[in-house]
């Protein structure tokens, strides 16, 4: 693979959006000894990735222009590093880039050897692309922020699920009837069904009066609320929490992050936990097996050609998706 080009979408400056996106023939990268070396075959995007565009999260991400982004892959390995055991060439795998390099949108990334797993047959490139960051951040929200034990031995919790069409939201759903759960899901009133087909016991649309008021329709008050929607304050949840009830906050702001601080000080029963996903392995590969065995799925919204990534990329800032959005090089 030395010294060959491949075809890769980058960006070499703050913002632009789909626009700022440029086609380029580059080298193929070279994996170092913790890494490996795969050719794509599929890559998912997360509102995370337009975030670092806008430089919303800068100085963190990017450390450098130009920048492939996207972090969420699928594909084969055609090398690996000097250090790696796990694996060998030819072995189908799912893998998490870091933030720090991306490198997605293209025909071969390296991928850390500690966030790379196997992919069985029985789950797609697509399939498998679409889990790392939406996928775990759902799994650490249930597991370790609320205490979901997902093989439904814990006490029973009433779960509130904001955006449960979306990218984590539709996992969240499915993960959380894993648990011992009374799951209520908002979404847009088109995907009330589908969501309901994902297992949640009631679903509101955010955007009639009771959706809005976040009130579930049997009365439940809520252990905790998966957050994954962004513009409602804390005020809203609040009548509707248990209390000791929390919310999740999978989006912090800056002013969702001052009301978390107040609530700690005031010493609040009822919390606003701001969220930062810590990926690892174990959690991805236990995902994967999940979606081998039939347990979980990922929803596809739609599927783009790497040329036409930028059509990709305006879908993921409008911010409507049902499920996540592939791009295949």
């Amino acid at each position: 693979m030395a010294g060959k080009l491949m075809n890769a979408v980058q960006y070499d400056w703050y913002g632009g959006g789909p626009a700022g996106l440029k086609h380029v023939g580059i080298l193929v990268p070279v994996p170092r000894k913790d890494e490996v070396l795969l050719k794509l075959e599929a890559a998912s995007l997360n509102p995370v990735d337009c975030k670092i565009q806008k430089g919303q999260l800068r100085p963190l991400f990017p450390k450098s222009f130009p920048f492939i982004p996207v972090t969420d892959v699928a594909g084969e390995i055609v090398k690996v590093g000097s250090g790696v055991k796990k694996f060998k060439a030819g072995d189908k795998v799912v893998a998490m880039l870091g933030n720090f390099r991306g490198g997605g949108l293209a025909e071969f990334a390296v991928a850390k050897e500690n966030l790379t797993v196997p992919r069985p047959p029985e789950v797609s490139a697509a399939e498998g692309a679409g889990l790392p960051i939406a996928g775990l951040t759902a799994h650490q929200a249930l597991t370790q922020s609320t205490g979901i034990k997902l093989d439904g031995s814990g006490p029973r919790k009433n779960i509130l699920i904001t955006a449960a069409s979306g990218g984590v939201g539709h996992y969240a759903v499915q993960l959380a009837k894993l648990g011992n759960t009374h799951v209520t899901a908002t979404c847009g009133a088109r995907n009330l069904d589908f969501v309901k087909s994902l297992g949640a016991d009631e679903v509101l649309d955010y955007k009639t009066p009771d959706g809005a008021a976040l009130k579930s329709p049997s009365g439940q008050k809520y252990d905790a609320v998966i957050h994954c929607a962004t513009g409602i304050p804390f005020s809203s949840f609040e009548p509707n929490l248990s209390p000791n009830g929390k919310v999740i906050n999978l989006t912090p702001s800056f002013g969702l992050l001052m009301t978390s601080a107040l609530k700690k000080l005031t010493c609040s029963k009822k919390q606003l936990v701001p969220f930062f996903l810590v990926p690892k392995g174990e959690n991805l590969d236990y995902l994967v097996q999940l979606v081998k065995g039939g347990k979980l799925k990922t929803v596809i919204d739609s599927k783009h050609p790497l040329s036409k990534a930028e059509d990709a990329w305006a879908k993921i800032i409008d911010g409507h998706a049902t499920g996540k959005i592939i791009v295949e090089p």
